[in-house]
């Protein structure tokens, strides 16, 4: 399963809190990101997110369908064989928002993507721009701009209506989010 939202939406404390839940309730859970910690990963993080100006769109998505493709090949998979259960801070609904924001073709995004796997629930923490704006202090990278923001949460949104994500009202408390959150898995869980 995977949890999305714009950048500072708290996907990355939703994420590690519905781990420790669903440990704590007896489950072998385990917590990844995108970009992963892999080669490619820190490639990006390294230098694709922390630049000024953006690299070419078409080479930024590129480069996240390669790590996702590596991550999934050798973790995710592997984890899932053991019967874990996999809770991935981002997935590809994340290239879709921002690529596609930055003009990509969201069908041409899915394409090079098609390996990735299907995820059993896909969550988008729901926090508007508006919002967002209070939580950044500057902008940290090219994604974090508040133009870039507005077209990915379109973007999300568009994913929600398509049923592809699942929306979770991301404006309240951090608990009162993380107890919606943890309902709905353990829900699809026992079923």
């Amino acid at each position: 399963m995977c949890i999305e939202g714009l950048d500072k939406s708290g996907k990355t404390t939703q994420s590690v809190l519905l781990v420790e839940a669903l440990c704590k309730k007896g489950f072998d859970a385990v917590y990844t990101t995108e970009p992963s910690d892999r080669e490619i990963g820190r490639f990006i993080r390294k230098y694709v997110l922390q630049r000024k100006d953006r690299v070419p769109t078409v080479v930024e998505a590129l480069l996240f369908a390669a790590d996702r493709a590596d991550h999934v090949e050798n973790e995710v998979k592997l984890m899932l064989e053991k019967g874990k259960i996999v809770v991935s801070d981002r997935y590809v609904y994340s290239s879709l928002a921002y690529q596609g924001a930055a003009g990509l073709s969201l069908d041409w995004i899915k394409g090079i993507n098609n390996q990735a796997l299907k995820p059993d629930l896909a969550i988008y923490l729901d926090v508007p721009v508006e919002v967002l704006t209070q939580r950044y202090q500057s902008a940290k990278s090219v994604m974090e701009k508040i133009d870039t923001q507005r077209k990915v949460e379109e973007i999300y949104l568009k994913l929600v209506q398509e049923k592809e994500l699942i929306r979770i009202n991301g404006k309240r408390s951090m608990e009162e989010a993380a107890k919606d959150i943890q309902a709905m898995v353990l829900g699809r869980l026992k079923n």
